[in-house]
């Protein structure tokens, strides 16, 4: 009887470990020329391999384990599964100043800079905002977050309004999450690197806190403290996704609450369990973007807000019926 939950327990994580290098290797593989597998191709075609599909691929891998580990620290700062760096208003203040920058030519400032300030700076406005005088409460964090995530939205249609029509269509397509012109730099990894270690050896103390303030004030957690590296490797990581993709909604979303039905709440093992699914998730999203309607292809963001919004919609109704 006990091997029973075991066996399903491996045969998760092996699903888990195998599914990133099973979509890149679709992702080389498959594409609007159709199939082709690497190691068999022609020299024209191993070089489309090699110098387009595998970096796309591997920026998908990145760019969904950071919006996965993102949504992750969302839910448990709101300790809620409806929360999502998309939803609240984080990756549209990435996007929005990133393209500020870009529009007024500030390129003494890289982009990531950029997003991390606007991913910072509305986490704050969205906090102080819902937290006011009154006590906690993760609904009025919510709709404060979908109300700033609209306000940025103004600003974006604004800046896209007064652009040149040159560089608009690029500018709407990685607004919509858009792997096409992404191209991997070496330096964000240190902070990349740091963030998520820092927050994998805060497990326990993201555990803790999922059960609340109180909980974590009688456990010996500063809840404060803890509240604040949350903000800020949130939009950390928020910030690297929108430099890398754009503004890419929902895998922040359905990745964590995917994987907690899989392999429970405990932040030990539900950290690294999304961190595997979204990046391999996004990759097969992005593959299909590029590859179903070839040679034209889709913002990735096109299809991950088609799987997402249903589910988030089930999410809500089901959060409803609880109450």
């Amino acid at each position: 009887m006990a091997s029973a939950p075991v066996t399903k327990t491996l045969i998760a994580w092996a699903g888990l470990l195998l599914l990133p290098p099973a979509a890149v290797l679709l992702a080389a593989s498959w594409g609007s020329g159709g199939w082709a597998w690497p190691f068999a191709a022609d020299e024209a075609m191993q070089r489309v391999i090699g110098e387009l599909r595998i970096p796309r691929a591997i920026a998908a891998l990145v760019t969904g384990a950071l919006l996965a580990q993102a949504g992750c620290l969302m839910q448990v700062l709101l300790r809620n599964p409806l929360a999502d760096p998309y939803v609240l208003g984080l990756s549209g203040g990435a996007a929005a100043f990133a393209l500020i920058g870009m529009s007024f030519g500030l390129s003494f400032l890289p982009v990531p800079v950029l997003a991390f300030g606007g991913a910072l700076l509305t986490m704050i406005i969205v906090f102080v905002l819902a937290r006011g005088r009154g006590p906690w409460s993760t609904t009025r964090v919510l709709l404060t977050g979908v109300v700033v995530a609209a306000g940025w939205g103004a600003v974006i249609s604004l800046i896209l309004a007064t652009g040149s029509d040159a560089s608009l269509r690029s500018m709407l397509y990685w607004l919509m999450g858009d792997l096409s012109y992404t191209s991997l730099s070496a330096w964000w990894l240190l902070p990349l690197a740091a963030g998520v270690g820092l927050l994998w050896l805060r497990a326990r103390s993201l555990n803790v806190l999922s059960g609340g303030e109180l909980q974590a004030a009688l456990l010996g957690e500063s809840a404060r403290t803890r509240f604040w590296e949350i903000y800020v490797i949130a939009s950390l990581l928020t910030a690297l996704a929108v430099s890398l993709a754009g503004a890419i909604g929902f895998v922040g979303l359905i990745v964590p609450h995917l994987m907690r039905l899989l392999v429970g709440a405990d932040h030990r093992v539900l950290l690294p369990a999304s961190a595997l699914f979204g990046g391999g998730f996004l990759v097969l999203a992005d593959t299909a973007a590029r590859s179903l309607l070839g040679p034209r292809q889709l913002p990735v963001g096109v299809l991950t807000a088609l799987i997402g919004v249903p589910l988030f919609l089930l999410l809500l109704y089901r959060a409803a019926r609880i109450r």
